[in-house]
């Protein structure tokens, strides 16, 4: 039977790799994790490290003490998200020959694999844990877009975040109009940063666009700036099998993936509260 050539591991690692390419928000979130996942509820242990003291003297001589303990900054993540699919296709072998239709399909499944992902981890600015600049929706004209993006550069930067870091920001495509005429208008030479596909730069804030940015009860969207830092995303299996179905003469696909997300440096991010003005 067809589906006794599928071999599991190599469409999970393909999905794995089309993922990477699809997915919008996990670029900019701390992935460096240890554990072994083998359902949804397991663990995994997000590594991370404190700050050392950093002690200044006058003194000829350095005179040093017990060395210190660093406390570890290492975060506990159980995962409770997991998103899958399920489809036949009539006859494996024929349509790969003719029309890759099934290649077409595991493309689709990723996608919306993807999309579930990203909106998950886009719904961070919705929790608890995310300090809005301002609890009152902002309207966002291209007039004011930059001023306001400089305000919440000026908190992040406040917090002690390094300028020279790694800084993204999600936005929605009406944000990003405004962004891009307000840059049209100014005329300076930052106009450059939309000519990349993510779509550009502001100073050094990576810019990306996306259609699962948050929004709150009334509507208005949640747009992040945050370091990669801030949010830990972990994707630890990622399962496929090909199987055939009791009723019907078909061969089918299933497969899941299990992830999480989670704000675990709260200081680092910056919830922008705005809604499209006039």
């Amino acid at each position: 039977m067809a589906y006794q050539n599928f071999i599991p591991t190599v469409w999970a690692e393909a999905i794995n790799r089309d993922l990477e390419k699809a997915l919008v928000y996990a670029e900019g979130c701390n992935r460096q994790y240890e554990g072994e996942v083998k359902k949804m509820g397991d663990t995994v242990r997000i590594l991370g490290v404190g700050k050392p003291t950093i002690t200044t003297t006058e003194d000829k001589e350095i005179v040093l003490k017990d060395p210190e303990v660093v406390d570890d900054t290492s975060v506990t993540l159980p995962i409770k998200q997991i998103s899958y699919f399920n489809y036949k296709v009539d006859d494996i072998d024929r349509r790969q020959a003719v029309g890759g239709v099934l290649e077409a399909l595991n493309k689709e499944a990723t996608y919306g694999l993807a999309d579930a992902m990203d909106t998950h981890i886009a719904s961070m600015a919705g929790t608890r844990e995310a300090i809005k600049y301002s609890s009152a929706a902002v309207a966002i004209t291209k007039a004011n877009i930059l001023e306001e993006i400089d305000k919440v550069l000026e908190k992040l930067y406040a917090n002690n975040v390094k300028p020279n870091g790694k800084i993204m920001m999600e936005v929605p495509p009406w944000f990003y109009m405004n962004l891009k005429q307000a840059y049209t208008a100014l005329d300076t030479d930052n106009s450059k940063m939309l000519e990349n596909g993510r779509v550009g730069r502001y100073g050094n804030v990576i810019v990306k666009m996306s259609n699962n940015v948050a929004r709150d009860s009334s509507g208005n969207s949640l747009v992040t700036v945050h370091t990669d830092k801030a949010i830990a995303f972990v994707n630890p299996m990622t399962h496929t099998e090909a199987y055939r179905p009791e009723k019907g003469f078909s061969d089918a696909v299933k497969g899941f993936v299990l992830y999480q997300a989670k704000i675990v440096r709260p200081k680092e991010l910056i919830v922008m509260n705005v809604k499209a003005g006039a």
